[in-house]
């Protein structure tokens, strides 16, 4: 029997060869993200894919790979596949949730502070040699002791998110489907509807994944409803912002800052928001850690491993393919 080929799209920071040496592997030697071009390429043939949450999986893919079995996306959201198509081809579609939830927590924690207390507008200051000495109203911001947190989207990362608020003495609100017992009971936390979190939350911060009912979930009528002072983080997805209404609330101080780890058409971003002084930019780089990254890898492998051995996936997305 000839050995399963699996092609990935980018190196991983893992010797995925070393763990997978029953498998023909290829990987993607460039940098990322791979052109479309090539990646049409490298799939025809191939058994299984592991992709970047850059590459588009769609019809113009799988009609490119007749032989491709399963997708092992290298993110947790996999809003980049067509998870309904490949579940008609009878393809297996994987992710790499729960190792990732604490390191993008933290990052929208970094971005509220760096927001809040002007970090990268005082650090620019030292870089461009303009600071002459302590001033009493030099780079005031915002103390967070006794503001109104709000959460929207409870799920791993936003209740780690929530979680890692229990110093800093915060009021929590949060808008979810289900009630969160582990929010309610550990923080004091209320479910309240999105209106509600918006008019009174100091910050918000965006956790959901993208689907057409979260898609622009925050936009011109939303910015309208928060605080003039609410800082709003969104380390989710671009698209559940409607960029250009995002611009125009920054643009007029109709809130305070913003801080952003994605964008709606990344990797452009517009010019507009960079050149705003009360917004911080991130790479997408919520999960950017050496321990997530590397979590993220070794699951990749594991899914690829079981399905391989005629095993359901431990992160399989689309489980109906197995009946279930």
């Amino acid at each position: 029997m000839s050995r399963k080929k699996i092609f990935f799209t980018a190196k991983l920071p893992y010797d995925v060869k070393e763990h997978l040496k029953e498998f023909d592997v290829e990987i993607y030697e460039g940098e990322p993200p791979i052109p479309r071009e090539v990646f049409l390429e490298k799939v025809q043939g191939v058994d299984g894919v592991c992709v970047l949450l850059s590459e588009k999986v769609d019809t113009s893919v799988l009609d490119k790979a007749p032989s491709l079995k399963i997708v092992a996306d290298y993110a947790v959201g996999y809003d980049n596949i067509d998870v309904e198509e490949c579940t008609k081809r009878g393809i297996a579609v994987t992710n790499t949730p729960d190792v990732l939830t604490d390191a993008t927590g933290e990052l929208a924690w970094a971005l509220v502070f760096a927001v809040a207390r002007k970090v990268v507008q005082a650090h620019k200051y030292i870089e461009s040699r303009m600071w002459k000495g302590w001033s009493p109203t030099l780079f005031l911001g915002m103390e967070l002791k006794g503001k109104t947190l709000g959460v929207v989207g409870a799920g791993r990362i936003g209740q780690a998110f929530a979680l890692k608020s229990s110093g800093f003495e915060v009021n929590v609100l949060y808008n979810s489907r289900r009630l969160n017992e582990i929010l309610e009971q550990r923080l004091g936390a209320r479910k309240v509807s999105l209106d509600e979190l918006l008019r009174k939350s100091d910050i918000i911060s965006l956790h959901l994944p993208l689907t057409q009912e979260t898609y622009h979930i925050i936009g011109e009528r939303e910015f309208s409803l928060m605080k003039e002072s609410a800082i709003f983080i969104n380390t989710g997805r671009g698209k559940l912002v409607d960029e250009a209404a995002l611009i125009r609330a920054l643009k007029e101080r109709r809130i305070y800052g913003a801080g952003l780890d994605v964008y709606e058409f990344e990797p452009n971003v517009p010019d507009e928001l960079i050149n705003l002084d009360n917004v911080v930019l991130l790479p997408h780089i919520g999960s950017a850690t050496f321990e997530a990254r590397q979590r993220m890898a070794e699951l990749v492998v594991q899914n690829l491993k079981a399905f391989f051995e005629g095993e359901m996936p431990p992160n399989i997305v689309n489980r109906e393919i197995y009946g279930k």
